[in-house]
């Protein structure tokens, strides 16, 4: 069982299509289950769900909106899934970001959202999946994936530093967490995409940022959210077997 928060738009969405063009098995040779979180947009990710299970009956996928920075709504999303089978992978995808502003100019409800939803949300998901992964409690063992951000390293000064510091905090639980839980049969990778061209450069107020700054990247492009995903399905998988505390960017070279 694997559940993707904020997985109907985005890199989200196309972590859940990579994750069953690889028919990850769940462990012990059970077939996938994807649990697409969202937290407003059903017919998004009801739609992602749907294209997933017409693959076959090799994967299987279901849509469950929960508010990660609602702990009642983690607990619920966790449920879910465990309705269906064991957890046994976990991406903290779901993030939120608003226009792009001066430091001065932060208010405390843009705070408290990102903090709730970038940070808290993260911590909560990932406490409920060592609840039910960890060898030490009955659980199979698994992997988690968290979704940051080169930001974190940028800082994006008179762009968002609000969301590079929450993405901060998610480099910091990453490392943490990994050392905490390596005994225990759990891996935490993080994947630190940059100039990624999604839905989130609109929700910032420059949906053509990534064409703007494309020529700031070394590679004179923007990555895909495809690209993205690549990387958090391996980290995933079993060929990754060695790899946990890891931070690792994909910004094309910036």
């Amino acid at each position: 069982m694997a559940i993707i928060t904020g997985g109907g738009r985005g890199i989200g969405a196309a972590t859940v299509r990579r994750l069953a063009r690889a028919r990850v098995t769940a462990g012990s040779g059970r077939p996938l289950h994807v649990i697409v979180n969202y937290a407003a947009n059903a017919p998004a990710a009801e739609a992602v769900a749907e294209e997933i299970n017409a693959m076959g009956a090799v994967v299987g996928a279901t849509a469950v909106q929960a508010d990660v920075s609602s702990e009642p709504d983690v607990e619920r999303l966790f449920a879910a899934a465990d309705a269906i089978g064991p957890v046994t992978l976990l991406v903290n995808n779901a993030a939120v970001v608003f226009e792009i502003g001066r430091f001065v100019d932060l208010d405390i409800e843009r705070l408290e959202r990102t903090w709730s939803v970038n940070i808290t949300g993260a911590f909560l998901c990932a406490r409920e999946a060592v609840r039910r992964m960890s060898t030490e409690r009955g659980g199979d063992g698994g992997a988690i994936v968290n979704v940051s951000s080169r930001a974190a390293s940028f800082g994006s000064p008179n762009e968002f530093i609000d969301y590079a510091a929450s993405k901060g905090a998610l480099d910091t639980m990453t490392t943490g967490l990994a050392t905490e839980v390596a005994a225990q049969g759990i891996r935490v990778n993080a994947v630190r995409p940059g100039l990624i061209d999604t839905e989130i450069h609109a929700a910032a107020g420059q949906p053509d940022r990534v064409a703007a700054l494309a020529s700031n990247v070394p590679m004179q492009r923007g990555g895909k959210a495809a690209e993205v995903a690549n990387l958090i399905v391996w980290l995933l998988s079993d060929e990754a077997s060695y790899m946990t505390g890891a931070l690792v960017d994909v910004g094309g070279g910036r």
